[in-house]
């Protein structure tokens, strides 16, 4: 069953209401006896913590072979330097130098 937040116009009294969800949403103010509007709210969420959730229940035991040899590839370092290993080329001569 859900819990519904209540607010009164009269007196902003708000409180939460335990309620069935076929029921029909309260009128009347606990404390003024004011009209009451229903709060939206975003409910209540929960979080799955500890080892145990995907581990032991969900995880697959084994990768394909293709998803295999996929990652080994991926992983693997280049033997050569590429381009962004290389310092930057400056050069004090101005265009039109000749060498001489």
């Amino acid at each position: 069953m859900p819990t519904y937040e209540y607010e009164c116009v009269s007196c902003h009294y708000t409180f939460e209401e335990f309620q069935n969800i076929n029921d029909k949403p309260l009128q009347k103010c606990p404390k003024c006896h004011g009209k009451l509007r229903r709060l939206i709210s975003g409910g209540a969420g929960f979080i799955f913590k500890g080892s145990g959730f995907y581990a032991t229940d969900y995880k697959k035991s084994q990768l394909p072979v293709a998803s295999e040899k996929k990652s080994k590839a991926l992983a693997k370092k280049p033997d050569a330097p590429t381009s962004i290993d290389k310092p930057p080329v400056t050069s004090s001569k101005k265009p039109g130098d000749v060498k001489k």
